[in-house]
């Protein structure tokens, strides 16, 4: 099984989360930049986090045969503090750079109007950098918070088929896939949605534009639960060739669509790696 997690916060994972990842067949990943649990207090923080995005953790990546890539964006939360507003002016910069496929994590924490001005204007950069954008839905009230955040969509002008919804639910993929976007699940332990409940969905509506990711962080996450989906979707009677699409060829094709998604050699380098002793290796 080889799995592409479409989105994963690697800074808060350990080389050995990484090693793991590799023996089950994680090949490649995409880490949204978000907020790291603590408000940080101006615009230099994010430079050096963002930095970190590019340089760092790709090459953290490469020592077990995983492909890195990143998503930058000033995230819904801290959109709310005016100390760190100043970094939709930082963004044109990483944007332009290869490892960057998409503008992210942006949308929704509280649905304030800082919030909408934040999302609209990255939106606004998406566009203008011919960069698929990963939205971020609440987590409270997401019924109305996924609503809210198709209207802004439409009202961009971007390609819905190049914006992902993400942390959807059973409530919010119908209106997501409607409106011709792409719909993102988050597999959790014990909130978002669950790798049973999961396979109820992808039953129910297909395996079209759908992206099934850990989003692994600090909280109480498990960066494994794609091998664990995929397992449970072959229990189910979904064939392997349905689990590669769901795991790798979807989230290919959504990235793919930034024009800077490298994959060169990524099944074969994983697959050295998995056997390889850097396996035992600790954090």
């Amino acid at each position: 099984m080889r799995i592409f997690d479409p989105h994963i916060h690697m800074t808060s994972r350990t080389t050995d989360d990484y090693a793991r990842m590799a023996a089950a067949g994680v090949r490649a990943v995409v880490e949204p930049a978000f907020w790291l649990g603590q408000p940080r207090t101006g615009p230099q923080s994010f430079t050096d986090y963002f930095d970190s995005l590019i340089g760092w953790e790709p090459f953290r990546a490469s020592q077990f045969g995983i492909r890195h890539h990143a998503t930058i964006a000033l995230n819904p939360k801290e959109a709310n503090d005016r100390r760190c507003r100043p970094v939709l002016d930082l963004l044109p910069r990483y944007l332009a750079k290869d490892g960057v496929v998409a503008v992210g994590e942006i949308g929704y924490d509280s649905m304030t109007a800082d919030e909408d001005e934040a999302f609209a204007a990255q939106l606004a950069l998406a566009i203008e950098h011919d960069l698929p954008a990963l939205v971020h839905t609440p987590h409270r009230d997401k019924a109305r918070g996924t609503e809210r955040s198709i209207a802004v969509v439409r009202e961009s002008g971007i390609d819905p088929g190049r914006v992902v919804l993400d942390h959807l639910n059973e409530l919010t993929v119908a209106p997501a896939l409607e409106a011709g976007l792409w719909a993102g699940f988050s597999i959790y332990p014990d909130t978002k949605m669950s790798p049973d409940r999961m396979v109820k969905i992808l039953s129910e509506y297909g395996l079209d534009r759908v992206l099934v990711n850990s989003a692994a962080d600090w909280g109480r996450s498990d960066p494994l639960l794609t091998l664990r989906t995929g397992e449970e979707m072959l229990a189910a009677g979904f064939t392997e060739d349905d689990v590669d699409r769901v795991l790798w060829r979807n989230p290919v094709a959504f990235f793919s669509q930034s024009g800077r998604l490298d994959l060169s050699d990524a099944a074969e380098t994983g697959a050295t790696f998995a056997g390889n002793s850097i396996l035992r290796g600790g954090s």
